[in-house]
């Protein structure tokens, strides 16, 4: 062999937590730095929770129309747009990767060692970071709409974690929308398809029981509608839970890490 030539280094197949964690924070970072340098799209998304609940929250308020289980009607549809702000800004996350394609980023990506699973977790601890601001936005606003909300440390964290895997879950089910579709325009197309149908046959903003049956049997498959269970409950004083929190973010996890699995099979896909 040549002296001036090097023998690159094998990459090891065992798997090592300390370096799987290295890289998937280096995914994360790359698109946090995108974020921070371009915060404009960030600031889009936050527009519409805010006309919901400044809006659409005060007219059905003076309606009564919609049975809320004794709590008043803005504080009853406060989680159900932090959920609905979490989805659109998470659903529509797959676009990015289109357009890191078409630069040539995805394929640097996919030449490194990291595991595919790396690359999928990464861009959703990215959404997570994305998701947190909206909430707190959303958080600042129903204060002052005079929301009441649970201030306790306990039920911040849970919807701290609440909101960290509904974001992961549905930016990781939006990366797998984007490697099937590959075209930004039919990808704008499929996104809107996908977010009307989770929001509406959920509990974000009526009761499960104002329902048809059909539609009853659509939200029960529905991960937002377990998020929205949860959310519910852990932000606003006095209201009930459905389901229960174990089983709530248990759904919630199943979710992720079935889109998970699928999503890192399929990312290769983004580039055939």
């Amino acid at each position: 062999m040549s002296p001036g030539l090097a023998t690159p280094p094998a990459v090891s197949s065992r798997f090592e937590p300390a370096v799987f964690l290295e890289q998937t924070a280096a995914v994360a970072e790359s698109d946090v730095r995108k974020l921070i340098h371009d915060p404009v799209e960030l600031f889009t998304r936050m527009i519409q929770p805010l006309l919901w609940l400044l809006v659409f929250g005060q007219v059905f308020s003076r309606t009564r129309a919609i049975p809320t289980g004794g709590l008043p009607y803005l504080d009853f549809m406060a989680p159900g747009i932090l959920a609905q702000s979490v989805l659109f800004g998470a659903i529509f996350y797959g676009i990015s990767l289109i357009w890191e394609r078409d630069l040539g980023v995805v394929h640097k990506f996919l030449v490194s060692p990291a595991p595919r699973t790396a690359l999928v977790l990464g861009r959703a601890v990215s959404s997570i970071i994305r998701a947190l601001c909206q909430a707190a936005v959303v958080y600042l606003v129903a204060l002052g709409l005079g929301v009441r909300l649970r201030l306790e440390w306990k039920a911040i964290i849970g919807v701290i974690a609440l909101v960290g895997l509904g974001a992961a879950t549905f930016s990781t089910f939006s990366l797998i929308a984007a490697c099937i579709v590959k075209s930004r325009e039919r990808f704008m197309g499929i996104g809107q398809v996908l977010t009307m149908p989770l929001f509406f046959a959920s509990n974000a903003i009526y009761p499960l029981s104002m329902m048809p049956a059909w539609l009853r049997v659509l939200s029960s498959v529905n991960p937002l509608t377990y998020q929205v269970d949860a959310l519910r409950y852990l932000m606003i004083q006095g209201a009930r839970i459905e389901f229960g929190l174990a089983f709530d973010f248990s759904v919630g996890f199943l979710a992720f890490a079935l889109l998970t699995a699928i999503a890192a099979r399929l990312y290769p896909a983004i580039i055939r």
